[in-house]
C-alpha cells in the first residue's frame, strides 16, 4: 500500500520537529524542512529512519516562492504530491512597532503567512486532482487577540487565520478540508527568551497552570489530518484556556 505523505515546513525543532515524528510513527512517509538548522533537519531524518519510517529532508526558504517551486518539484518527482501541508515555519519578533524595521516586517510577514500562501499554491492542484487532501495551519491565539509588542507576529497569524477559511471555502467542493490551530504558550525554542520569573508569571495567567507541548499540537494535527472531512474552516484554539 502506498504511504500517505506530508510536507512538514519548519520542521528542524518545536512544534514541527514534534509533527514530523507523529507523522512518521503514523505510517506516513514525511518531507521535512527548515531554512537554517540543517545539522538539526540531518538529526531528525536520522531518528525517523532509525525507527523504520520514511523520510526525505527538503532544506530551503519556504518564504521564497522560487526555492518551494523548486521543493515541490522534488515532491512532485518523488510521489506525485502531498496528501497533507503541515505550514509550520514560523519566527517571532519581540519589540515595539515604531522600532521595527521594513526588513524585519517582511521577514516576519513572509515567513509566517507569505510561506503558507507559496506552499499552499504549489500542493493544491495535485489534492484537487485526487479530490483529497488536507492543509493544516500552524497559527496562535495571538492572531485573534493580538500580543503588546509583537504586532507583526500577531499581523502575520490572523492573516494565516484569514487564509484558512477563505482557502476551506474555496477547497471544499474538491474534498479537501482547510484547518489552523490557535496555538497558546507552547514550550519551545521561541519561548526561551523568557526568565524563570517571567515564565512563573505566564503560567500563573494560564488557567490550565502550564505552558503546552509541542508533542500535544503534533497529536492535534494529527487528528485533524484524519479527522472527519466534515471538518473544515475552523480555527481551533489549543490554549489551556487562556482565551
Amino acid at each position: 500500500m502506498k504511504r500517505k505523505t506530508v510536507l512538514v515546513t519548519g520542521s528542524s525543532r518545536g512544534i514541527g520537529r514534534a509533527c514530523a515524528l507523529a507523522f512518521a510513527g503514523a505510517g506516513y512517509h514525511v518531507f521535512i524542512n527548515c531554512r537554517n538548522s540543517t545539522d538539526k533537519l540531518e538529526t531528525l531524518e536520522r531518528e525517523i529512519l532509525d525507527a523504520g519510517g520514511s523520510c526525505t529532508k527538503l532544506p530551503g526558504d519556504v518564504s521564497s516562492p522560487e526555492t518551494v517551486r523548486s521543493l515541490f518539484r522534488e515532491i512532485t518527482a518523488s510521489c506525485g504530491g502531498l496528501d497533507v501541508l503541515v505550514n509550520n515555519a514560523g519566527i517571532a519578533h519581540f519589540g515595539l512597532l515604531n522600532d521595527m524595521s521594513d526588513r524585519e516586517w517582511r521577514n516576519v510577514l513572509d515567513t509566517n503567512l507569505s510561506s503558507a500562501f507559496y506552499c499552499c499554491r504549489e500542493a493544491i492542484p495535485y489534492m484537487v486532482s485526487k479530490k483529497q487532501g488536507r492543509i493544516i495551519n500552524i497559527s496562535s491565539m495571538w492572531g485573534t487577540s493580538g500580543a503588546s509588542c509583537e504586532a507583526a507576529y500577531s499581523a502575520s497569524k490572523a492573516g494565516l487565520d484569514g487564509l484558512t477559511r477563505a482557502l476551506a471555502k474555496e477547497l471544499a467542493p474538491s474534498n479537501i478540508q482547510v484547518n489552523a490551530i490557535a496555538c497558546g504558550v507552547i514550550d519551545t525554542e521561541m519561548n526561551g527568551r523568557l526568565n524563570n520569573e517571567e515564565r512563573t508569571a505566564l503560567e500563573e495567567e494560564i488557567p490550565a497552570g502550564r505552558f503546552g507541548t509541542a508533542e500535544e499540537t503534533a497529536r492535534l494535527v494529527l487528528m485533524l489530518a484524519e479527522a472527519p472531512s466534515y471538518l473544515t474552516g475552523q480555527v481551533i484554539g489549543m490554549d489551556g484556556g487562556f482565551l
